[in-house]
C-alpha cells in the first residue's frame, strides 16, 4: 500500500503522542499527511494521537481553509505521577534543541571520535 509507512519495531524513548506534539510545536500548520511521514505513521494513526491531546486540552486546532492551524498549551502539565511538574514547553524544548543540534552537528562514532 503506497503511503504507509515501514513499521517500526523494538522499543522507542519517546511516545508517538511526543513525536506528533514536536512535529506541531516546530511547525503549527503540519499537515496530517507531512505529521505521519515525519513520525512513521500512518495518517489514521496521527488523526487519533491529535484526538487524544485535544480531548485532554493538550492541543486545539482551528480551521484555515483547507488546512488547521494547531495551538499547543505550553503550560500543561505531563500527564505520568514521575513527570509531576514537567511541562509540555519544556519537554518539547529539549526535542526542538537536540534536533537543531543533531542536524547542525552529526553524532560522533561510538567512540566518541
Amino acid at each position: 500500500m503506497e503511503g504507509v509507512p515501514e513499521p517500526h519495531t523494538g522499543w522507542t524513548f519517546l511516545t508517538n503522542h511526543a513525536r506528533v506534539l514536536a512535529v506541531i510545536w516546530d511547525n503549527r500548520h503540519a499537515r496530517i499527511r507531512d505529521i505521519a511521514a515525519h513520525c512513521r505513521l500512518t495518517e489514521r494513526a496521527v488523526q487519533k494521537i491529535i484526538s487524544d491531546l485535544e480531548r485532554d486540552g493538550y492541543l486545539s486546532h482551528t480551521r484555515e481553509g483547507r488546512g488547521n492551524t494547531y495551538r499547543i498549551e505550553p503550560g500543561k502539565v505531563l500527564r505520568h505521577p514521575a513527570e509531576a511538574g514537567l511541562t509540555v514547553a519544556s519537554l518539547l524544548s529539549l526535542l526542538v534543541h537536540d534536533e537543531v543540534h543533531r542536524s547542525r552537528h552529526p553524532e560522533p562514532d561510538a567512540h566518541g571520535a
